[in-house]
Protein backbone atom coordinates (compact mmCIF):
# COMPACT_ATOMS: atom_id res chain seq x y z
CA UNK A 1 0.00 0.00 0.00
CA UNK A 2 1.73 3.31 -0.59
CA UNK A 3 2.70 5.40 2.03
CA UNK A 4 0.90 8.81 3.12
CA UNK A 5 4.19 10.77 1.69
CA UNK A 6 3.68 8.60 -1.44
CA UNK A 7 0.22 9.68 -1.98
CA UNK A 8 1.29 13.18 -1.45
CA UNK A 9 4.08 13.19 -4.23
CA UNK A 10 1.49 11.65 -7.04
CA UNK A 11 -1.54 13.97 -6.11
CA UNK A 12 0.83 16.88 -6.14
CA UNK A 13 2.03 15.85 -9.65
CA UNK A 14 -1.20 15.15 -11.05
CA UNK A 15 -1.85 18.79 -9.91
CA UNK A 16 0.83 20.32 -11.84
CA UNK A 17 -0.08 21.70 -15.12
CA UNK A 18 2.84 22.47 -16.54
CA UNK A 19 4.43 20.32 -19.60
CA UNK A 20 6.06 16.87 -19.91
CA UNK A 21 6.74 14.43 -22.23
CA UNK A 22 3.49 12.93 -23.17
CA UNK A 23 0.77 15.77 -22.21
CA UNK A 24 -0.79 17.12 -24.73
CA UNK A 25 0.81 20.29 -26.12
CA UNK A 26 4.30 19.45 -24.87
CA UNK A 27 5.45 17.64 -28.27
CA UNK A 28 4.04 21.50 -30.03
CA UNK A 29 5.78 23.36 -27.83
CA UNK A 30 9.17 21.05 -28.02
CA UNK A 31 8.87 21.75 -32.19
CA UNK A 32 7.70 25.29 -31.97
CA UNK A 33 11.38 26.32 -29.20
CA UNK A 34 13.58 23.84 -31.85
CA UNK A 35 12.18 25.89 -35.05
CA UNK A 36 12.68 29.24 -33.01
CA UNK A 37 16.04 28.04 -32.22
CA UNK A 38 17.28 27.06 -35.82
CA UNK A 39 15.77 30.67 -37.18
CA UNK A 40 17.96 32.24 -34.06
CA UNK A 41 21.44 30.47 -35.09
CA UNK A 42 20.48 30.66 -38.78
CA UNK A 43 20.64 34.36 -39.13
CA UNK A 44 23.12 35.18 -36.29
CA UNK A 45 25.44 33.01 -37.81
CA UNK A 46 24.58 33.82 -41.67
CA UNK A 47 27.81 35.08 -42.84
CA UNK A 48 30.13 33.01 -40.36
CA UNK A 49 30.48 30.34 -43.38
CA UNK A 50 30.83 33.28 -45.89
CA UNK A 51 33.74 35.36 -44.41
CA UNK A 52 36.26 34.11 -47.70
CA UNK A 53 34.04 35.69 -50.05
CA UNK A 54 33.24 38.49 -48.20
CA UNK A 55 36.47 39.52 -47.41
CA UNK A 56 37.36 38.91 -51.17
CA UNK A 57 34.68 41.30 -52.56
CA UNK A 58 35.03 44.42 -50.09
CA UNK A 59 39.05 43.92 -49.86
CA UNK A 60 38.79 43.35 -46.29
CA UNK A 61 41.17 41.17 -43.62
CA UNK A 62 39.86 38.21 -41.78
CA UNK A 63 39.81 40.58 -38.32
CA UNK A 64 37.62 43.03 -40.88
CA UNK A 65 34.75 40.72 -42.13
CA UNK A 66 34.60 38.99 -38.71
CA UNK A 67 33.26 42.23 -37.41
CA UNK A 68 30.02 40.68 -39.49
CA UNK A 69 29.83 38.32 -37.02
CA UNK A 70 30.34 40.02 -33.90
CA UNK A 71 28.36 43.13 -34.30
CA UNK A 72 25.48 41.00 -34.57
CA UNK A 73 26.67 38.70 -31.45
CA UNK A 74 27.51 42.05 -29.62
CA UNK A 75 24.64 43.50 -30.22
CA UNK A 76 22.54 40.57 -28.87
CA UNK A 77 24.68 40.41 -25.62
CA UNK A 78 24.30 43.81 -24.75
CA UNK A 79 20.25 44.28 -26.06
CA UNK A 80 19.17 40.82 -24.35
CA UNK A 81 18.80 42.29 -20.60
CA UNK A 82 16.42 45.30 -21.50
CA UNK A 83 14.60 42.91 -23.74
CA UNK A 84 13.95 40.02 -21.29
CA UNK A 85 12.28 43.04 -19.34
CA UNK A 86 9.74 43.53 -21.74
CA UNK A 87 9.30 39.98 -21.72
CA UNK A 88 8.13 40.31 -18.09
CA UNK A 89 5.67 42.70 -19.04
CA UNK A 90 4.90 41.36 -22.48
CA UNK A 91 4.83 37.86 -22.40
CA UNK A 92 7.37 35.71 -23.45
CA UNK A 93 5.58 34.31 -26.64
CA UNK A 94 4.77 37.79 -27.95
CA UNK A 95 8.36 39.22 -27.37
CA UNK A 96 9.36 35.87 -28.87
CA UNK A 97 7.07 36.37 -31.95
CA UNK A 98 8.39 40.33 -32.28
CA UNK A 99 12.16 39.40 -31.92
CA UNK A 100 12.08 36.58 -34.98
CA UNK A 101 9.41 38.83 -37.05
CA UNK A 102 11.91 42.22 -37.14
CA UNK A 103 15.07 39.75 -37.88
CA UNK A 104 14.06 37.72 -40.66
CA UNK A 105 12.41 41.62 -42.30
CA UNK A 106 16.30 42.30 -41.84
CA UNK A 107 17.72 39.38 -43.11
CA UNK A 108 16.14 40.17 -46.39
CA UNK A 109 17.95 43.40 -46.54
CA UNK A 110 21.48 42.16 -45.95
CA UNK A 111 21.79 40.54 -49.05
CA UNK A 112 20.99 44.44 -50.62
CA UNK A 113 24.39 45.85 -48.64
CA UNK A 114 26.84 48.13 -50.75
CA UNK A 115 29.61 48.14 -48.45
CA UNK A 116 31.24 45.99 -45.35
CA UNK A 117 30.14 49.04 -43.25
CA UNK A 118 26.59 48.98 -44.12
CA UNK A 119 26.57 45.01 -44.06
CA UNK A 120 27.99 45.31 -40.41
CA UNK A 121 25.56 47.78 -39.36
CA UNK A 122 22.87 45.45 -40.21
CA UNK A 123 24.55 42.81 -38.63
CA UNK A 124 24.28 44.28 -35.46
CA UNK A 125 20.39 45.19 -35.71
CA UNK A 126 19.71 41.56 -36.94
CA UNK A 127 21.50 41.01 -33.37
CA UNK A 128 19.88 43.22 -31.43
CA UNK A 129 16.49 42.13 -33.14
CA UNK A 130 17.32 38.72 -31.82
CA UNK A 131 17.84 39.42 -28.19
CA UNK A 132 14.52 38.91 -27.38
CA UNK A 133 14.30 35.53 -28.26
CA UNK A 134 17.14 33.76 -26.03
CA UNK A 135 16.37 34.54 -22.64
CA UNK A 136 12.34 35.18 -23.31
CA UNK A 137 12.76 30.85 -24.57
CA UNK A 138 14.63 29.77 -21.37
CA UNK A 139 11.89 31.80 -19.38
CA UNK A 140 9.25 30.40 -20.79
CA UNK A 141 10.41 27.43 -20.77
CA UNK A 142 11.57 27.64 -16.70
CA UNK A 143 7.48 28.53 -16.38
CA UNK A 144 5.71 26.31 -18.83
CA UNK A 145 8.14 22.62 -18.53
CA UNK A 146 7.99 20.53 -15.42
CA UNK A 147 11.35 20.77 -13.15
CA UNK A 148 12.15 17.45 -14.35
CA UNK A 149 11.85 18.16 -18.09
CA UNK A 150 13.25 21.02 -17.93
CA UNK A 151 17.49 20.24 -18.92
CA UNK A 152 15.91 17.93 -21.66
CA UNK A 153 13.23 21.05 -22.79
CA UNK A 154 16.03 23.49 -22.96
CA UNK A 155 18.38 20.77 -24.47
CA UNK A 156 16.21 20.92 -27.34
CA UNK A 157 16.01 24.34 -27.48
CA UNK A 158 19.98 24.39 -27.87
CA UNK A 159 19.70 21.27 -30.51
CA UNK A 160 17.82 23.89 -32.83
CA UNK A 161 20.56 25.68 -32.48
CA UNK A 162 22.89 23.26 -33.65
CA UNK A 163 21.04 22.50 -36.50
CA UNK A 164 20.38 26.14 -37.62
CA UNK A 165 23.95 26.50 -37.29
CA UNK A 166 24.84 23.96 -39.33
CA UNK A 167 21.83 24.17 -41.78
CA UNK A 168 22.72 28.13 -42.33
CA UNK A 169 26.14 27.74 -43.12
CA UNK A 170 25.97 24.57 -45.92
CA UNK A 171 22.97 26.59 -47.61
CA UNK A 172 24.75 29.57 -47.88
CA UNK A 173 28.02 27.64 -48.71
CA UNK A 174 26.58 25.92 -51.52
CA UNK A 175 24.41 28.53 -52.88
CA UNK A 176 27.29 31.33 -52.58
CA UNK A 177 29.12 28.76 -54.98
CA UNK A 178 26.62 28.90 -57.42
CA UNK A 179 25.21 32.93 -57.18
CA UNK A 180 27.59 34.32 -54.66
CA UNK A 181 27.74 35.18 -50.38
CA UNK A 182 24.97 37.60 -51.23
CA UNK A 183 22.42 34.59 -52.62
CA UNK A 184 23.74 32.74 -50.04
CA UNK A 185 22.66 34.77 -47.71
CA UNK A 186 19.29 35.84 -48.94
CA UNK A 187 19.03 31.79 -48.59
CA UNK A 188 19.21 32.30 -45.18
CA UNK A 189 16.57 34.76 -44.33
CA UNK A 190 14.23 32.35 -46.37
CA UNK A 191 15.20 29.67 -44.42
CA UNK A 192 14.61 31.46 -41.19
CA UNK A 193 11.21 32.93 -42.52
CA UNK A 194 9.86 29.47 -42.40
CA UNK A 195 11.00 28.73 -39.24
CA UNK A 196 9.10 31.67 -37.57
CA UNK A 197 6.39 31.12 -39.32
CA UNK A 198 5.97 27.62 -38.04
CA UNK A 199 7.34 28.59 -34.28
CA UNK A 200 4.38 31.00 -34.13
CA UNK A 201 1.96 28.47 -35.50
CA UNK A 202 2.95 25.54 -33.16
CA UNK A 203 3.64 27.51 -29.62
CA UNK A 204 0.76 26.98 -27.16
CA UNK A 205 0.34 29.64 -24.78
CA UNK A 206 1.47 30.39 -21.79
CA UNK A 207 -0.51 29.10 -18.76
CA UNK A 208 2.04 29.88 -15.92
CA UNK A 209 2.63 33.39 -17.21
CA UNK A 210 1.74 36.08 -14.77
CA UNK A 211 2.89 39.75 -16.36
CA UNK A 212 4.91 41.98 -14.58
CA UNK A 213 5.57 46.02 -14.10
CA UNK A 214 8.19 47.87 -16.25
CA UNK A 215 10.16 48.80 -13.20
CA UNK A 216 13.89 49.72 -13.61
CA UNK A 217 15.05 50.07 -10.14
CA UNK A 218 13.42 46.48 -9.56
CA UNK A 219 15.18 45.33 -12.37
CA UNK A 220 18.35 46.94 -11.21
CA UNK A 221 17.72 44.98 -7.69
CA UNK A 222 17.04 41.50 -9.93
CA UNK A 223 20.01 42.01 -11.68
CA UNK A 224 22.41 42.66 -8.41
CA UNK A 225 20.57 39.59 -6.72
CA UNK A 226 22.03 37.76 -9.25
CA UNK A 227 24.93 39.03 -9.83
CA UNK A 228 25.78 38.08 -5.99
CA UNK A 229 24.91 35.26 -6.57
CA UNK A 230 28.58 33.04 -6.66
CA UNK A 231 26.59 30.57 -8.53
CA UNK A 232 25.03 32.09 -11.30
CA UNK A 233 28.22 34.23 -11.78
CA UNK A 234 30.21 31.38 -12.59
CA UNK A 235 27.85 29.51 -14.23
CA UNK A 236 27.77 33.04 -17.07
CA UNK A 237 31.62 32.96 -17.03
CA UNK A 238 31.26 29.36 -18.07
CA UNK A 239 28.50 30.20 -20.85
CA UNK A 240 31.00 32.88 -22.19
CA UNK A 241 34.00 30.72 -22.08
CA UNK A 242 32.60 28.38 -24.14
CA UNK A 243 31.54 30.52 -26.48
CA UNK A 244 34.50 32.43 -27.10
CA UNK A 245 36.03 28.72 -28.10
CA UNK A 246 33.13 28.13 -30.53
CA UNK A 247 33.19 31.32 -31.84
CA UNK A 248 37.21 31.84 -32.29
CA UNK A 249 37.10 28.36 -34.04
CA UNK A 250 34.15 28.24 -36.23
CA UNK A 251 34.75 32.29 -37.64
CA UNK A 252 38.00 31.07 -38.58
CA UNK A 253 38.06 27.69 -39.83
CA UNK A 254 36.42 28.88 -43.33
CA UNK A 255 39.90 31.10 -43.84
CA UNK A 256 42.06 28.06 -43.37
CA UNK A 257 40.16 25.52 -45.16
CA UNK A 258 40.23 27.47 -48.37
CA UNK A 259 43.82 28.01 -47.68
CA UNK A 260 46.17 25.42 -48.55
CA UNK A 261 47.17 22.39 -47.83
CA UNK A 262 43.65 22.24 -48.00
CA UNK A 263 42.32 24.44 -50.84
CA UNK A 264 38.20 23.83 -50.62
CA UNK A 265 35.71 25.05 -52.33
CA UNK A 266 33.06 27.69 -50.42
CA UNK A 267 30.20 25.15 -50.93
CA UNK A 268 32.57 21.99 -49.16
CA UNK A 269 33.65 24.45 -46.47
CA UNK A 270 30.21 25.12 -45.81
CA UNK A 271 29.60 20.88 -45.51
CA UNK A 272 31.95 20.82 -42.61
CA UNK A 273 29.89 22.52 -40.74
CA UNK A 274 27.45 18.84 -40.78
CA UNK A 275 29.39 18.21 -37.48
CA UNK A 276 26.66 20.51 -35.93
CA UNK A 277 24.57 17.10 -35.74
CA UNK A 278 26.81 16.14 -33.65
CA UNK A 279 25.96 19.25 -31.07
CA UNK A 280 22.72 18.26 -31.49
CA UNK A 281 22.93 14.82 -29.79
CA UNK A 282 25.14 16.49 -27.30
CA UNK A 283 22.95 19.34 -26.07
CA UNK A 284 19.79 16.73 -26.09
CA UNK A 285 22.12 14.25 -24.18
CA UNK A 286 22.73 16.77 -21.10
CA UNK A 287 20.08 15.61 -19.12
CA UNK A 288 21.27 12.25 -19.04
CA UNK A 289 24.89 13.45 -18.66
CA UNK A 290 24.17 15.51 -15.28
CA UNK A 291 21.93 12.67 -14.52
CA UNK A 292 24.85 10.18 -14.14
CA UNK A 293 27.98 12.44 -13.77
CA UNK A 294 26.19 15.79 -11.75
CA UNK A 295 26.64 19.31 -12.96
CA UNK A 296 30.47 19.46 -12.50
CA UNK A 297 30.85 15.95 -13.82
CA UNK A 298 29.31 16.57 -17.22
CA UNK A 299 31.25 20.14 -17.27
CA UNK A 300 34.47 18.66 -16.66
CA UNK A 301 33.57 15.73 -19.68
CA UNK A 302 32.52 18.89 -21.70
CA UNK A 303 35.67 20.44 -21.13
CA UNK A 304 37.83 17.97 -21.94
CA UNK A 305 36.62 17.24 -24.64
CA UNK A 306 36.68 20.69 -26.22
CA UNK A 307 40.05 20.72 -25.86
CA UNK A 308 41.23 17.34 -27.12
CA UNK A 309 38.94 18.52 -30.46
CA UNK A 310 41.45 21.99 -30.10
CA UNK A 311 44.82 19.83 -29.92
CA UNK A 312 43.74 17.40 -32.36
CA UNK A 313 43.04 20.40 -35.01
CA UNK A 314 46.22 21.23 -35.24
CA UNK A 315 47.30 18.61 -37.68
CA UNK A 316 47.29 19.19 -41.43
CA UNK A 317 44.74 16.08 -42.22
CA UNK A 318 41.96 17.16 -43.10
CA UNK A 319 40.52 14.00 -41.37
CA UNK A 320 41.84 14.49 -38.15
CA UNK A 321 40.83 18.51 -38.13
CA UNK A 322 37.17 17.54 -38.58
CA UNK A 323 37.41 15.05 -36.06
CA UNK A 324 38.82 17.80 -33.89
CA UNK A 325 35.67 19.45 -34.86
CA UNK A 326 33.49 17.33 -33.85
CA UNK A 327 35.41 16.71 -30.64
CA UNK A 328 34.87 20.65 -30.02
CA UNK A 329 31.52 20.61 -31.33
CA UNK A 330 30.26 18.10 -28.70
CA UNK A 331 31.96 19.19 -25.70
CA UNK A 332 30.50 22.85 -26.45
CA UNK A 333 27.49 21.98 -26.92
CA UNK A 334 26.92 19.59 -23.86
CA UNK A 335 28.88 22.30 -21.89
CA UNK A 336 25.65 25.12 -23.20
CA UNK A 337 23.09 23.06 -22.31
CA UNK A 338 24.67 22.21 -18.75
CA UNK A 339 25.26 25.60 -17.88
CA UNK A 340 22.22 27.21 -19.64
CA UNK A 341 19.34 24.90 -17.49
CA UNK A 342 21.37 25.33 -14.49
CA UNK A 343 20.98 28.75 -14.56
CA UNK A 344 17.50 28.29 -15.01
CA UNK A 345 17.12 25.72 -12.24
CA UNK A 346 19.20 28.12 -10.17
CA UNK A 347 17.18 31.80 -10.30
CA UNK A 348 14.09 31.12 -8.06
CA UNK A 349 12.70 34.84 -9.05
CA UNK A 350 13.24 36.96 -11.85
CA UNK A 351 14.03 34.13 -14.56
CA UNK A 352 14.23 35.85 -17.63
CA UNK A 353 16.88 38.08 -16.41
CA UNK A 354 18.76 35.67 -14.86
CA UNK A 355 18.67 33.77 -18.65
CA UNK A 356 19.64 37.14 -19.88
CA UNK A 357 23.14 37.75 -18.03
CA UNK A 358 23.84 34.10 -18.89
CA UNK A 359 23.06 35.12 -22.75
CA UNK A 360 24.76 38.65 -22.57
CA UNK A 361 27.98 36.55 -20.95
CA UNK A 362 27.37 33.99 -23.63
CA UNK A 363 27.00 36.13 -26.44
CA UNK A 364 30.20 38.56 -25.65
CA UNK A 365 32.00 35.59 -25.34
CA UNK A 366 31.10 34.85 -28.57
CA UNK A 367 32.47 37.95 -30.47
CA UNK A 368 35.13 38.43 -28.28
CA UNK A 369 35.86 34.77 -29.28
CA UNK A 370 35.39 35.84 -33.01
CA UNK A 371 37.70 38.86 -32.96
CA UNK A 372 40.54 37.59 -30.93
CA UNK A 373 40.33 34.38 -32.95
CA UNK A 374 41.18 35.96 -36.50
CA UNK A 375 43.26 38.64 -34.83
CA UNK A 376 45.21 35.54 -33.72
CA UNK A 377 45.34 33.56 -37.02
CA UNK A 378 46.13 36.59 -38.67
CA UNK A 379 49.09 36.93 -36.28
CA UNK A 380 50.12 33.36 -36.17
CA UNK A 381 48.08 31.15 -37.88
CA UNK A 382 45.25 28.21 -36.92
CA UNK A 383 47.78 27.72 -34.03
CA UNK A 384 47.38 31.36 -32.44
CA UNK A 385 43.47 30.08 -33.39
CA UNK A 386 43.58 27.29 -31.10
CA UNK A 387 45.74 29.07 -28.11
CA UNK A 388 43.00 31.74 -27.88
CA UNK A 389 40.77 28.27 -27.57
CA UNK A 390 43.02 26.96 -25.01
CA UNK A 391 42.67 29.63 -22.60
CA UNK A 392 39.46 29.44 -22.19
CA UNK A 393 39.26 26.12 -21.88
CA UNK A 394 41.58 26.31 -18.73
CA UNK A 395 39.21 29.18 -17.80
CA UNK A 396 36.04 26.63 -17.72
CA UNK A 397 38.40 24.10 -15.58
CA UNK A 398 39.47 26.48 -12.79
CA UNK A 399 35.81 27.88 -12.61
CA UNK A 400 34.52 24.29 -12.38
CA UNK A 401 37.24 23.22 -9.80
CA UNK A 402 36.60 26.43 -7.73
CA UNK A 403 32.80 25.47 -8.08
CA UNK A 404 33.89 21.80 -6.10
CA UNK A 405 36.08 23.09 -3.81
CA UNK A 406 33.28 25.71 -2.62
CA UNK A 407 30.64 22.88 -2.27
CA UNK A 408 32.92 20.84 -0.83
CA UNK A 409 34.00 23.57 2.33
CA UNK A 410 30.31 24.49 2.33
CA UNK A 411 29.10 20.56 3.46
CA UNK A 412 31.80 20.57 5.92
CA UNK A 413 30.85 23.84 7.28
CA UNK A 414 27.05 22.27 7.41
CA UNK A 415 27.64 19.20 8.83
CA UNK A 416 28.70 20.63 11.98
CA UNK A 417 26.22 22.86 12.83
CA UNK A 418 23.43 19.92 11.37
CA UNK A 419 25.03 17.59 14.44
Amino acid sequence: MPSASTRAAATHASADTRLAPGAPGHRRMSLALFAAGLAAFTLLYSTQALLPAISAEFGATASAASWTVSAATGALALCVLPLSALSERFGRRTLMTVSLSVAVALALLVPLAPNLESLVVLRALQGAALAGLPASAMAYLAEEVRPKALVGAIGLFVAGNSIGGMSGRIVSGWVAQLWGWRAGVAAVGLLSLVCALAFRALLPKARHFTPGTLNPKALARTVRGHLADPLLLRLYAIGALFMTVFGAVYTVIGYRLVEAPFSLPQGVIGSIFLVYLVGTVSSAAAGRLVGRLGRRGALYLAVSTTAAGLLLSLSDALAAVLAGLVLITAGFFAGHAVASSSVSRTARTGRAQASALYQSAYYLGSSAGGTLGAVAFHAGGWAGTVLIGLVAVLGVVSITLYGTHSARVEARRIRPAAA
